[in-house]
This record gives structure tokens, sequence and C-alpha cells, in this order.
């Protein structure tokens, strides 16, 4: 078995927490409230945006050039994603803006920032990837679970359970692996950590939004 392989066993009774909680379930048959929905997407552009930023650390640290020309696309495609969500979701659900990153973003967002600048290059690819993964297969859930097609979600879940995004998942998963491969024994277990972490975090950014946590 490989890291990646390794570390998503570990993180099963996580994901498994999220594909059952009120926000997924709603937003795959579509009822899920429009507040909360915004309140979800704002945060969202936060978080992309200083997603993208930890990315481009992670690029600017890589040791080889084709692990930073891919963390330097995963994070030009972050931002492309972030301004797609003003053109198209921001009007749609008249969201005026992105606000302040509220609790679960805030601490979402400098985990991966801090990691990204202070541990070692393989610990903050694996920092990362939960969102990579874990979207992916979010996404995968929805679309063979989901029943009719008026969602109005329906543009959200088509990005995330999409071929191109499907694409830098595997990339990122690859990257991780090669590297996991190569470690030692310490940073493996580094790496393990911070996805497991991160995966968390994930679990905590959707039920911030399906209660509207704020500070």
């Amino acid at each position: 078995m490989n890291w990646s392989e390794s570390a998503w066993e570990q993180v099963q009774p996580i994901y498994q927490r999220i594909i059952s909680m009120p926000f997924i379930r709603e937003l795959m048959n579509g009822s899920l409230e429009p507040e909360k929905f915004r309140f979800y997407i704002s945060q969202d552009s936060i978080y992309l945006e200083h997603f993208g930023k930890a990315l481009a650390l992670i690029a600017a640290r890589a040791e080889q050039v084709e692990d930073t020309l891919a963390f330097i696309a995963f994070a030009q495609n972050a931002i492309i994603v972030e301004q797609s969500l003003h053109e198209s979701y921001f009007k749609e659900f008249a969201v005026a803006g992105k606000g302040m990153a509220q609790p679960a973003c805030h601490h979402y967002i400098h985990f991966l920032k801090s990691t990204a600048a202070l541990e070692t290059v393989a610990v903050g690819m694996a920092a990362v990837l939960p969102c990579f993964r874990i979207y992916k297969a979010v996404g995968d859930h929805i679309v063979q679970h989901q029943a009719g097609d008026s969602n109005p979600y329906q543009q959200w879940i088509d990005t995330y359970g999409g071929e191109a995004f499907a694409q830098a998942v595997q990339q990122a998963i690859m990257i991780c692996d090669r590297i996991a491969g190569t470690a030692n024994e310490r940073t493996r277990a580094g790496m393990t950590d911070a996805f497991i972490t991160a995966s968390r975090l994930e679990y905590d950014f959707w039920d911030g939004a399906y209660q509207l946590r704020k500070w």
C-alpha cells in the first residue's frame, strides 16, 4: 500500500462523516438553504485565494522543476476558480462580497499557509492534498447519488465531479506518493498527520457553513 492509499484509509471515518453531514446531503438534493450556500461560497472564495498562496509557496520550495510547475498550475487554477465564483455564484445568489474569514475558514487557511511555509515541502504537499482528494470524492459521490437535473447547485457539483479536476487530483496524489516513497519515516508520519488534520478541517469548513458559524 502506497502512502496516499494508507492516508486515505486513515481518514475514512472523517470522509464518511462528510458525505453524511446535512450540508452535503442537502447540497446533493438541492434543498440546501440559499443563506447557507451564500455563507459557504463567500468563505470558499476567501479560502481559495489563500489556498492559491499556499500552493505557490510549495511551488517555490519544491526541489524538482516538474513539481514546481505542477504546483504553479494548481495555484493558478485555484485563483481562476475563485474568480469564477465571483462572476457566477456571487451574482446568482446575490453575494455582496467576500466579507471576512470566519472561524473555520480562518483556521484552515492559516494551517495550510503555516505548514507550506514552515514544515518540509513533503508535509506541505500532504496538507493541501485533502482539498483535492476530498472535494473530488465528494463531487463523485454527489454525481452518483443525486436525483433529478434541476439542482440549483449543479454548477458547483459539475466543477468537482468533472474530468478536468480529476486530472489535477491524480497529479497531486502521484507527486505526494513519489516524494513519500523516498522520504524517511519521520517525514512520512508528518505527511500523514498533516493530511489527517486538513481532512478534519474540510469537515469543519462545511459544518461551519451549515451552522453559519461566525466570530
